[in-house]
Parts: structure tokens; sequence; C-alpha cells
């Protein structure tokens, strides 16, 4: 019992004994998350890498003529990150998120129940998933793929109009293309005729300023020249 405690230890890394194998999955994982957070900022360039596999795993799939179950799979679960990504952190039916209903109301952004860099790493995962699936000729089910498409159509076209009525019912957009951003108060009129006279009276300032001490100047020399008279 006591060899076995010994080993089920080592294995772990405990008593001072390094397992290299979790320190290389260790090494690894900690590279991985550096260069994910290095992309965090840069979302064109990962959703341009994300086509990319995108269309290698389509070139893939239709030069083998086949995994269309994989496929299938593939598009249920990319339809329910979009949802996720369209919708609001919390669910207006189930409770109040106070989004603003009327003009008066105070604004409060949109917040996603799934991030966009949630979105994007999931999408790009579920890709390379397929794509290796796409090797294993287990995973290759004859089936007749035209009912397969009809069907996700179906069910996109259900999924979404359901979406769409939600989003009217309770009147946010999960887009900020088009929305209006705040820039600001523009100054009024009088606000401009004050600014434009105090700028003034500051050039002013700044050009009597030397002048004054010039005939200081002046003055001070005058007198130390005038000669004394007994």
């Amino acid at each position: 019992m006591d060899a076995l405690y010994e080993e089920d230890v080592a294995s772990k890394g405990g008593g001072g004994v390094t397992n290299p194998v979790a320190v290389w999955r260790d090494n690894i994982g900690r590279k991985f998350q550096f260069f994910l957070d290095k992309s965090t900022p840069h979302p064109v360039a990962r959703w341009v890498g994300s086509l990319v596999v995108a269309a290698i795993f389509g070139l893939r799939a239709y030069y083998i003529n086949g995994f269309y179950i994989v496929t299938y799979g593939l598009g249920i679960y990319l339809l329910n990150l979009l949802i996720g990504f369209l919708s609001p952190q919390v669910d207006p039916e189930i409770e109040d998120p106070g989004l603003p209903s009327k003009e008066t109301d105070e604004f409060k952004p949109f917040i996603r129940r799934l991030p966009e860099f949630k979105f994007w790493y999931a999408l790009t995962k579920a890709f390379l998933v397929a794509f290796v699936l796409t090797f294993f000729s287990i995973f290759n089910v004859p089936v007749f793929w035209p009912i397969l498409l009809l069907y996700w159509l179906v069910l996109f076209v259900l999924t979404m109009k359901r979406q769409i009525r939600h989003m009217i019912k309770y009147h946010y957009v999960p887009f900020t293309v088009g929305k209006q951003r705040y820039t600001g108060k523009r100054p009024s009129s009088s606000d401009q005729v004050m600014r434009s006279l105090s700028e003034e009276s500051m050039d002013a300032a700044a050009t009597l300023q030397p002048i004054s001490s010039i005939d200081n100047a002046e003055i001070t020399v005058e007198s130390q020249s005038l000669p004394l008279q007994v």
C-alpha cells in the first residue's frame, strides 16, 4: 500500500518529485495562453485565420465527398454559438436587465452571453476538431446529405426568427454598426462668444505686459541719468 501511495504521489508531482509530462504540459499550456492573450486586441487577424481554417475544412470535405454527419454536427454547434453571441447575458424573460426602453432612460451597454473572443475561440476550435475527425473513417457515416442540409436550413431560419422577435420585444441590438456614439456636448453660440472674448482678453493682456515693463525700464533709466540739482 505504501509503495502504491508513493507511486501515486510521484505521478502527481508531489513529494518533491517532478513529473516531466506534467511540466511539459504546463509549459505548452502557458505558451499557448501567452499567444492567445496577445491575439486578443487583433480581431481582424483572428477572424481571417478562422476563415482560412474553415476554408481548409470545406475543401477537405468537398475533396473526400463524405463526413456529412461531422459537417452537420459542426453546423448545429455553430448555430448554438451564434445564438449565445446574439443573446444578452441576462435573459429579459427571467430577470429585468435594465435595458432602456425610452429615450429618457439611462443607457446601459449590451453585454453578450458569449463574448466575441470566446465565440471566435470556440468556433475555430470546432473547425479544427472537425478537420481532425475527417481522418477517421469511423465518422464517415453514409447519409443522404440533402436531407441534413434542408433540416439545418429550416432549423436556422426558425431559430433566427425567434431571436429577431426576442430583439424586437425587448428592444436591444447585439451589433454596434450604425449605433449613435456620444461625442460630447456641442458648445452653444453663447459659449463660443464667451470663449472668443476670453481669448481676445488674454491676447491683449499678453500684448500689454511687455509694453508696461519697457516703460518702467525707461523711467528707471531716465531717473538714474538726471543730474542732481543743488
